[in-house]
């Protein structure tokens, strides 16, 4: 399990301030802590996290020597700066369902050569103690071809008995359709081998 240190942040200073000095802010918050903790996480440690990890990644934060097991909750991502503003951390409580998304994740898809692969869902939400979460569900793309389709329900989670599905199983997750050229009409090409 990945270790991300953080201090606790004081209130008094501005989020913004702390991001213009190299800080990425957050809470941790839940059921067995008296109150959220506000934290700043340097903005390097935060960038190589999430590298590895994304929203729904169970990590343990290291608050200033306090170890706690948390659930990656939200990350607030600023595209016009391109930086991480916020990123906020839920306090698992073992043996305690939470809430949480699974990133799709598609393997091969440069072997899908002759159709166009549309990833409808991007995340799977479901429930699950601390013990079976997962953060990714992979599909492996090679031997699908124009027409195929993958649901919730034909993913390796949906089978998975410590998870409560919250996501419709029903749901199109990826899908490989033809891929539609539009043709030209005959007198527009007549019209330019003319000039």
């Amino acid at each position: 399990m990945n270790t991300l240190k953080a201090e606790k942040r004081s209130l008094d200073t501005k989020a913004k301030k702390l991001r213009r000095e190299g800080y990425v802010t957050g809470n941790v918050f839940g059921k067995e802590l008296k109150e959220s903790i506000p934290v700043q996480i340097t903005k390097k440690d935060a960038e190589r996290l999430l590298k590895t990890c994304n929203k729904g990644s169970q990590i343990m934060l290291d608050v200033e020597g306090r170890k706690l097991d948390v659930l990656i909750k939200e990350i607030d991502y600023n595209s016009m700066k391109r930086q991480i503003d916020e990123i906020d951390f839920q306090a698992l409580v073992s043996g305690e369902e939470v809430h949480s998304v699974a990133e799709v994740v598609l393997l091969n898809h440069e072997k899908v050569v002759n159709g166009l692969i549309q990833l409808k869902l991007h995340e799977i939400a479901y429930k699950a103690v601390p013990e079976a979460l997962v953060d990714k569900v992979e599909i492996n793309m090679e031997n699908m071809k124009i027409g195929d389709t993958v649901l919730v329900k034909d993913l390796d989670i949906a089978s998975n008995e410590k998870i409560h599905l919250m996501t419709d199983p029903e749901a199109v997750v990826v899908t490989v359709t033809e891929i539609h050229n539009k043709a030209v009409p005959e007198e527009e090409t007549a019209a330019e081998e003319e000039k």
